[in-house]
């Protein structure tokens, strides 16, 4: 069925409440990184669902959280900019009967820019279905969402409901992305958040949040589906280089090895990937590193 009407929408919320996760679950496969650790989404990133007659442009951003540098400063700025000029934003709150900080602050600009939005309560396979009417009624009492919609990202429970529900924002024109195409980033960008993920699951406290990733070689070998991957992981300190690599190089092994099994899966071919560990001090604050790293302000 060819493509007729689209909706651009924005995924918003505290960080955490599953927003990378919905993006997956609606799209149908990985194309945004998924951790249990804050800050995990740095930049906006699309996925797109065809459904019907209707492509549906979906943003995920960051979670909503008071900056501590400048590249804070730059997630807060993508979800500000994320608020306008859209069909709808969904946003995504915890099954918990109490309107929080982030979540008060998010209703004050949506009211602010006069923005259609829809309620989505996430993780309702955690708690019991009768304790979910305390948290509508919570957020009834605090904001005039054109809907209220209980789902589990990771069950798949009540997406259904939730797509026919983005679908009736839809408006005729143009199909702003090809069929077969599910995000906006490039393979080599998906690549980098890949190797990002893992070190969010396998390293703890600062170091994770200190880390950049560059992609230096991404290219395929002639006549064959090999493609050869080379990446530079950039911490803030000496320290932090020491744990990515681990002792005898067992954790960027690891790390590389989790990487590379996802990496082909994405891109259905034999990967090579090769990991380097460098040090820039303090490049959250340097204004000009955050942008090359690809954070430019202008999402």
């Amino acid at each position: 069925m060819p493509i007729t009407k689209e909706a651009m929408i924005t995924l918003c919320g505290r960080p955490n409440v599953g927003k990378s996760s919905l993006t997956n679950a609606l799209v149908g496969e990985k194309i945004a990184i998924v951790s249990n650790k804050p800050q995990t989404t740095r930049t906006r990133i699309r996925g797109v669902v065809n459904t019907g007659d209707t492509q549906l442009v979906l943003m995920d951003t960051p979670g909503l959280h008071k900056a501590q540098n400048r590249l804070g400063d730059y997630m807060v700025k993508v979800v500000e900019n994320s608020l306008s000029d859209i069909d709808v934003v969904v946003m995504l709150v915890e099954p918990i009967a109490h309107v929080g900080k982030p979540e008060e602050i998010l209703i004050e600009r949506l009211k602010r820019s006069g923005e259609k939005a829809i309620l989505v309560i996430n993780k309702i396979d955690t708690v019991k279905k009768e304790d979910l009417l305390a948290v509508i009624a919570a957020y009834q009492g605090a904001y005039d969402f054109d809907a209220i919609i209980p789902v589990s990202a990771r069950t798949g429970e009540g997406l259904e409901d939730l797509l026919d529900t983005l679908k009736g924002y839809a408006q005729g024109g143009p199909q702003l992305y090809p069929d077969d195409m599910t995000t906006d980033q490039s393979d080599s960008q998906v690549c980098a958040e890949i190797v990002r993920e893992k070190i969010l699951y396998c390293l703890q406290r600062e170091v994770p949040h200190g880390v950049a990733i560059e992609v230096t070689k991404f290219s395929q070998r002639n006549s064959s589906d090999i493609i050869d991957l080379d990446v530079t992981i950039y911490c803030e300190k000496a320290s932090h280089k020491g744990i990515l690599i681990g002792k005898g190089g067992e954790m960027l092994k690891k790390i590389s090895t989790m990487a590379r099994a996802d990496i082909e899966t994405f891109m259905g071919a034999q990967v090579y990937l090769q990991t380097w560990v460098k040090v820039k001090e303090n490049w959250r604050d340097n204004l000009n590193t955050i942008r090359s790293f690809g954070y430019d302000g202008e999402q």
